[in-house]
């Protein structure tokens, strides 16, 4: 019998690296924790089988049956990459995976993805500040000769480190609804502040029997290549969990930020209405 597929996704810099290394704790989960090239593979295949002039002669005349072989191949492929692996469920990292859903229920219908967000602007702070911590060295795509708003500019454009994935995230809207429900929102700031129980809610969620994480003794797993991302997205591991201290946005650029993605707040960070806010 092979594993259910879980596929982590979502905003760079949101704690996907600390969710892969959570979900590694329960016994019945395999979780690697680095980014996985699944993803990458089956949507490279996707797109040199439909660009191969001897599977596209045989659609003309035996289209069921080769796209029949298709289906089955890249069926065999994803559930091989991890037949091995003796877990009820199997964990895969891959960001690709939120625009990639609806390839993924067609050759995994039980398939669930987690999707990490955090605050937007906190999301840009974070990689500012790595920058900043590693300045003399570049941006795989050329980023650092900009002034930080071009930066930020930048980051957010649709095919760049958090435009991308962001926009994967809005499309989410547009899918059926049955394949919307295939998909669990985990917010940053909700893991950090309560990881057990936000880990317990996710397991019922998967359809794990309960288990108690102790956010003060982890396993720590294999460190993911930071160098592949020249140093400016780290994905370190920690025995626990401790809450990073809040960057200070520029309030040009926050302002900027939430203006040209109001929709993300409306969905995942509503503000508080007048009668719901108190003081003391």
């Amino acid at each position: 019998m092979h594993p259910h597929f879980i596929g982590v996704t979502g905003l760079p810099r949101a704690g996907s690296t600390l969710l892969c290394q959570l979900l590694a704790q329960h016994p019945d989960l395999h979780s690697e924790g680095n980014s996985s090239p699944l993803c990458n593979a089956l949507l490279g295949m996707r797109r040199t089988i439909s660009d191969d002039s001897f599977f596209l002669s045989q659609l003309d005349h035996s289209f069921d049956s080769s796209y029949g072989h298709l289906k089955t191949a890249m069926q065999g492929f994803l559930r091989g990459w991890y037949q091995d692996c003796g877990k009820h469920a199997v964990v895969d990292k891959n960001r690709g995976w939120l625009y990639a859903v609806e390839l993924l229920l067609e050759l995994a219908p039980e398939a669930k993805l987690i999707v990490c967000v955090r605050e937007l602007g906190q999301v840009y702070g974070s990689v500012e500040a790595q920058h900043q911590r590693t300045i003399l060295l570049d941006f795989v795509d050329h980023l650092a000769d900009f002034d930080r708003l071009g930066r930020a500019d930048m980051l957010f454009a649709k095919d760049r480190t958090i435009g991308a994935p962001l926009s994967s995230l809005q499309a989410v809207l547009d899918l059926p609804l049955e394949v919307q429900q295939k998909l669990y929102i985990v917010r940053f700031e909700d893991l950090m502040a309560r990881p057990a129980d936000c880990m317990n809610h996710l397991y019922a969620w998967l359809g794990l029997a309960p288990f108690r994480i102790n956010p003060e003794n982890l396993a720590v797993g294999i460190q993911e290549s930071d160098s592949h991302y020249r140093m400016k997205y780290r994905h370190s591991q920690f025995s626990s969990i401790s809450a990073p201290q809040q960057h200070a946005i520029p309030p040009r650029i926050q302002q900027q930020i939430e203006s040209a993605c109001g929709w993300f707040y409306d969905l995942y960070y509503p503000r508080a209405t007048p009668s719901a806010t108190h003081n003391g």
